[in-house]
This record gives structure tokens, C-alpha cells and sequence, in this order.
């Protein structure tokens, strides 16, 4: 089982929208996919035509009371299952933080799904912020997914990404946290921006930029509205068709062996450098 955060400090990138319709692509190609709701917001969860409940988000799990399997639901699509969120999380970062382990109550949360392998791959849904549930599923995850708008300022975001997995690792809460992926999103192919950001990052960051791109797409925005990832939404669009071969991109990096930390490393100096 691989876990992976899908995350980003800035908001309004593509995270939610590409946990889920990754997730969605995964199941779709026969992978066991669990999404973990962690932004208060719920998102998420709104997605997948749920509603935020009491008593059904990781907030009981991440404090000690009741189990994270218990916490777990399908969705409509076979293969993927969802650990919704509600506001009670946005509380769940008061109390963490007061906990001597709180760097690593996600990590330990988590233990029962290693035990059982019932999932291929973990993907953890995190709120736009540096508090303390974007840096516990950064100290519980094995690698990072970033979606980085195709915009102005996007290189200066993935900087201060890169910085943060380096602290995540000297801290000692997660010395295996990698940089998986870069992920464009927003992509607009018919303005010069959107081919020069994406030039720009691939030039600094090399092979960790996926070579799929997620086109900007009224259909992308209008399917949680529906309760739908894009595939049940709109199945032969452009969007769907990117988040298809991002599935297909992303099992392919993950049957070849791992990128060293130290790369992400030497990318880092290279870009402050720059």
C-alpha cells in the first residue's frame, strides 16, 4: 500500500479535484483506491454526492477514540472508497496539537490499513494550509502529489513545497517522504502563460512533472456539483481523458524504481539558485 498526500499550500490548484478523479481513474483500471478526506471543508466528500455527518470524519480516529476502519465508505464506483470529513476536524488541529505525538497521529492512525493491505493506493485530500493536518499527512504519506496551477507564481509555490518536504524529513516525523509528482492543472492551450509555466517548471524540476497536463474545463468544475467524479460526469471529455492518462502515468512511475530523495534535494538548491 502506497500513500500518497495530494497537496498544495496555496488553494484553488486542483487538489480535491484531483484526488478525486484520480482516484476515480484508478479504480477505474481495477486498483483499490481509499481517499481520505482531510480538509474540514469536505470537498471532497460533497464530490461523491456525500453529505458532511457527525460521527463519520477522521476525528474520533486521529484522537484515539474508534478505529479509521470504521470510518471508511464506498462509493459508487467499485474499487473506491472515501473516509469523509466534517467541521469537526477544523477542532481535531487544537487538540493534535496538544498531544506530545502530534506530528504522527495521522501515521499511527493509519496503522490498521498497512496491517490488513486492503488498498493499493492511499490518497489523502489535504486543506490548503501549512497547519497541523496537511503536516501530519505529509509525515504520514510516503510520497507527494503537488497540482500546480498553470500560472505567474506557480515555481514559487513548488520552491516553498520542496523546502517543507526537506523540513518534514529533518524533523524525523517522515525521513522517507519523497516529491512524486508535479501535476499541471488549469492548463488553458490557448494563451502563451500556460505553455511557458509549464516549460518553466518542467526546465527546474525535470521528470518529477507528470508529461499529462489537466485541461481548464467547465465540466471539470460542474461535476461535484452533481455528486460525480468527471468520469461518470462527462466520460468522453478532454478532462476525463487527461485524468485517464494520469492514472496510466501515474501506476507506470510507480512499477519503476523511486527517484532518490536526494534529487529532490539538488532540484531544490538548483531552483533557489535560480
Amino acid at each position: 500500500m502506497k500513500i500518497v498526500a495530494i497537496a498544495n499550500q496555496k488553494g484553488g490548484v486542483g487538489k480535491t479535484t484531483t484526488a478525486v478523479n484520480l482516484g476515480a481513474a484508478l479504480a477505474e483500471i481495477g486498483h483499490r483506491i481509499l481517499i481520505i478526506d482531510l480538509d474540514p471543508q469536505a470537498n471532497a466528500t460533497s464530490s461523491f454526492g456525500l453529505q458532511a455527518v457527525e460521527q463519520t470524519s477522521l476525528y474520533e480516529p486521529l484522537l484515539g477514540g474508534a478505529s479509521i476502519t470504521e470510518r471508511i465508505f464506498p462509493t459508487e464506483r467499485e474499487g473506491l472508497f472515501i473516509v469523509p470529513s466534517d467541521l469537526d476536524l477544523a477542532g481535531a488541529e487544537v487538540e493534535i496539537a496538544r498531544m506530545p505525538n502530534h506530528l504522527t497521529r495521522l501515521a499511527e492512525t493509519l496503522q490498521p490499513l498497512h496491517a490488513d493491505d486492503t488498498f493499493d493506493f492511499v490518497l489523502l485530500d489535504c486543506p490548503p494550509s501549512l497547519g497541523i493536518l496537511m503536516t501530519n499527512a505529509l509525515a504520514a504519506a510516503d510520497e507527494l502529489l503537488t497540482p500546480i496551477q498553470c500560472e505567474y507564481f506557480a515555481l514559487e509555490g513548488l520552491v516553498k513545497i520542496v523546502r517543507l518536504i526537506e523540513q518534514v524529513r529533518d524533523s524525523g516525523a517522515n525521513n522517507r517522504l519523497e516529491l512524486g509528482g508535479i501535476l499541471m492543472t488549469m492548463f488553458d492551450a490557448r494563451t502563451n502563460l500556460s505553455e511557458q509555466v509549464v516549460a518553466e517548471v518542467r526546465q527546474h524540476f525535470g521528470e518529477r512533472v507528470y508529461q499529462t497536463v489537466i485541461p481548464r474545463s467547465v465540466r471539470l468544475s460542474e461535476a461535484p456539483s452533481f455528486g460525480k467524479s468527471i468520469l461518470e460526469y462527462a466520460p468522453a471529455g478532454a478532462a476525463a481523458e487527461a485524468y485517464r492518462a494520469l492514472a496510466r502515468e501515474f501506476i507506470q512511475r510507480h512499477s519503476a524504481p523511486a527517484i532518490s530523495p536526494e534529487t529532490t534535494q539538488t532540484q531544490s538548491s538548483e531552483s533557489r539558485e535560480t
